[in-house]
């Protein structure tokens, strides 16, 4: 019979967030896949853990998990930990999971700590909706994309930042977006946890003085749909009402349908369509 994959969280930063399931899945397993095994030995030591470890990371993510599958296949239970937090989130995790379902092995997660969420709880920004895109990519033709994308995005961002990297990415969030909300999160669940609430343009200016220390996990307001419907008012003002007309026809819209949906568009009532065009 074969064996499972166990996705177990692990602290970010305070012991104190191990779960003791997770403590007790690490001790049952054959098996330990860490995406560091110096780093995970400390956690296991601190936890009188001693199941065998094997390391699964960026770089091996391919042909070990392949590996862990065939251990699977013989009934062996794997369990997968990262660095710090969830694995799969913004990890090679992912990887593993979606090979261990196509292949028919289960698959089990057990909850814990994950920056992004630990982040967004803390900013005070709305939660309801959010988009998490871990680390901006480093090819710029890439990284243009997402920050286009993103100008428009009407939910909470959460992005992941490394210390060296955090000024410039903050002047590119800042030009992109323009000044919104951020929280700003860092050290998350340590002894000198900050969590510091500006504007882009504000922060720009701090670490601009200031030297970036620690992981940064950056929360940022997305887009009012206000704003959104504001500025699609304004980009139809470019036209006449009716080149704008003629759009909606042209689509196949009845005139009257057309005409409600030129006076959405340019955000004015029916009424003021309707008698503008009788004029002409």
């Amino acid at each position: 019979m074969a064996g499972m994959l166990y996705l177990c969280a692990t602290p970010i930063g305070n012991l104190g967030d191990m779960t003791p399931r997770a403590v007790e899945t690490l001790q049952g397993v054959d098996i330990i896949a860490a995406e560091d095994t110096r780093n995970s030995k400390k956690l296991l030591n601190y936890f009188g853990i001693r199941t065998p470890m094997t390391s699964y990371h960026e770089y091996n993510k391919i042909e070990k998990a392949d590996y862990l599958i065939g251990q699977m296949q013989q009934g062996k239970d794997v369990a997968l930990i990262t660095d710090a937090g969830t694995p799969a989130i913004s990890d090679p995790g992912e990887v593993l999971a979606a090979k261990c379902h196509e292949a028919g092995i289960r698959v089990t997660s057990l909850p814990g700590a994950a920056a992004c969420i630990t982040a967004l709880t803390l900013s005070g920004l709305p939660a309801r909706r959010f988009c998490f895109e871990a680390f901006l990519p480093a090819d710029k033709k890439e990284r243009a994309q997402i920050l286009g994308e993103l100008q428009q995005e009407s939910r909470t961002i959460i992005l992941y930042e490394a210390p060296h990297h955090l000024a410039g990415t903050l002047r590119e969030l800042a030009d992109a977006l323009g000044d919104r909300r951020v929280a700003i999160c860092r050290e998350l669940t340590k002894k000198f946890e900050t969590v510091v609430r500006t504007t882009l343009a504000e922060a720009v200016r701090t670490y601009e003085q200031e030297e970036p220390r620690g992981e940064y996990v950056l929360v940022i307001e997305g887009k009012s749909l206000k704003q959104k419907e504001d500025e699609r008012h304004t980009a139809w003002q470019s036209v006449t009402i009716e080149e704008h007309m003629a759009y909606y026809t042209g689509e196949g819209m009845d005139e009257k349908s057309a005409m409600k949906q030129v006076a959405k568009d340019r955000g004015v009532p029916k009424r003021e369509i309707y008698q503008y065009l009788l004029t002409k």
